[in-house]
């Protein structure tokens, strides 16, 4: 075995030694993005005038044979590789000898694997970003599927327009539109869109030719380097450049957070579709069974959305601990800072196309929603009946409280509760008062931006249709 530090040592690193601080089981998913700053660099010793032209082609036209093994998959590590970067010099010069030891003048690991993860993250950016705007689609076709018609009509009529119990601290609240609710779930989707997107400023800084810690001594222009690459500056501190792993954390914490999100969405969905509340049907196709229960269909896809959001959420953790104490410049220490990267990756754009096939495949059972409206969801509408009376609003909030209890203690629904029973509590009641408890009407009066009327969901659903069209964001 030949390290590239072998000219310091006596004999080669210990065996279990080695396989510890080795990298390239994890580290070999970079080679693409070590193949292409490793052109860029080569490039930039030539206009150094490190590089001859000649040996800049020769290394030039070796690398691209490795990318394209990259690019094929066929690119394979060996037992002597440390690391990606020892895997494609080994690599380069099996196809251009002695020469390819010329490309690391002036470059360091620290610089280049931070470069090669900055690279990747970017490359890796606009999937995650897509894979979310699709779960988005999603949840907005389905909003659009459930509004209201324009002529009216019934749900349950197969026309639309479903009204369903709004709940906080998980006890019924108000009436809300259906769509009212999946369109909830995709503003923090947006958000989490848009704090990807506003990651790319700090992402996006180049850390190449700040070599291990104290730059380059070669004339290499960073501009051009930052150019080639596809960065938007070359970063202004070295010592900085080589140790920053902040793009990595804020990527960590969108991915949380874009966890905590879908976890939300998953339990009300998990919750919907059981059969205490059967407002949702989920497809077989997005549902498992039980290996002992024949009658069972579990909304798996969604308990492990809720479970992985507690990975997630680890993988942040995880990484701020390794960082919160390291010294100035490169340690070891940030080897650890690729595998939760990559995993959060991976674990949402495994999940998020399984999520958005099982929301797209739902089935609304529109009668259950609704049989689960009371009269109680209307105490609200009441109180707003006596404000528009001159009652003021706290006072109106009191006297409908005690026509709540009194239903209650008479087991009377509030919208039964004869008229006697409301004029006692204040005189100022009079028939009109049963026109309150009609759902549709107490939907409709919320117009207000953000509210649940149909024309204000009519107008947020265009909203995040525009959004969905914006792919930077």
């Amino acid at each position: 075995m030949t390290t590239l530090w072998h000219g310091r040592f006596d004999h080669n690193p210990d065996d279990a030694m080695w396989a510890l601080n080795a990298s390239i089981g994890f580290d070999i998913r970079l080679a693409e993005q070590d193949v292409r700053g490793s052109l860029a660099w080569a490039a930039a010793l030539k206009d150094a005038g490190v590089l001859t032209p000649e040996e800049h082609t020769r290394i030039s036209e070796g690398l691209q044979a490795i990318l394209a093994e990259c690019r094929a998959g066929d690119f394979a590590s060996q037992p002597g590789d440390e690391d990606i970067h020892t895997a494609v010099e080994r690599r380069l010069g099996e196809f251009i000898g002695p020469l390819a030891g010329k490309l690391h003048t002036g470059r360091s690991r620290n610089d280049q694997v931070a470069t090669d993860f900055r690279l990747w993250l970017l490359d890796a950016l606009p999937k995650l970003q897509s894979a979310i705007r699709d779960l988005q689609a999603a949840l907005v076709e389905k909003a659009e599927t459930h509004l209201p018609p324009p002529s009216g009509g019934r749900a349950g009529e197969g026309v639309g327009g479903e009204v369903m119990p709004g709940y906080t601290h998980l006890q019924r609240a108000q009436p809300i539109l259906l769509s009212h609710w999946f369109l909830s779930h995709f503003w923090p989707l947006q958000r989490d869109r848009e704090r990807l997107a506003d990651l790319r400023p700090r992402l996006a800084t180049l850390p190449l030719g700040c070599g291990a810690l104290s730059g380059t001594p070669y004339p290499v222009d960073r501009t051009a380097l930052t150019n080639a690459l596809g960065f938007d500056a070359p970063a202004p501190n070295s010592l900085d450049a080589v140790s920053d792993r902040d793009f990595a954390a804020e990527f960590l914490f969108a991915a949380a957070l874009t966890g905590v999100h879908l976890s939300k969405l998953a339990e009300q969905v998990i919750l919907y579709s059981s059969a205490e509340f059967g407002f949702f049907t989920l497809d077989d196709a997005f549902s498992t069974g039980s290996s002992l229960m024949p009658q069972k269909k579990n909304p798996d896809p969604f308990e492990l959305a809720r479970g992985k959001s507690g990975r997630l959420v680890g993988y942040l953790t995880g990484l701020l601990t390794t960082i919160k104490g390291l010294p100035s410049a490169y340690d070891k220490d940030l080897q650890e800072d690729k595998e939760p990267v990559f995993a959060a990756y991976d674990t949402l754009t495994a999940l998020l196309p399984v999520l958005a096939g099982a929301i797209r495949t739902l089935t609304v059972n529109a009668e259950r929603m609704e049989s689960a409206l009371d009269d109680f969801m209307l105490a609200t509408d009441l109180a707003d009946y006596l404000v528009g009376r001159g009652i003021p609003f706290r006072e109106a909030h009191a006297l409908v409280g005690q026509a709540v209890r009194r239903a209650l203690e008479t087991g009377i629904p509030l919208g039964a509760l004869p008229l006697e029973e409301y004029r006692a509590v204040h005189p100022i009641f009079d028939e009109s008062v049963y026109a309150v408890f009609d759902p549709r009407q107490s939907v409709a009066r919320r117009k207000a931006i953000g509210g649940t009327a149909p024309e204000a969901v009519k107008a947020q659903i265009r909203l995040a249709k525009s959004k969905i069209a914006h792919q930077k964001s």
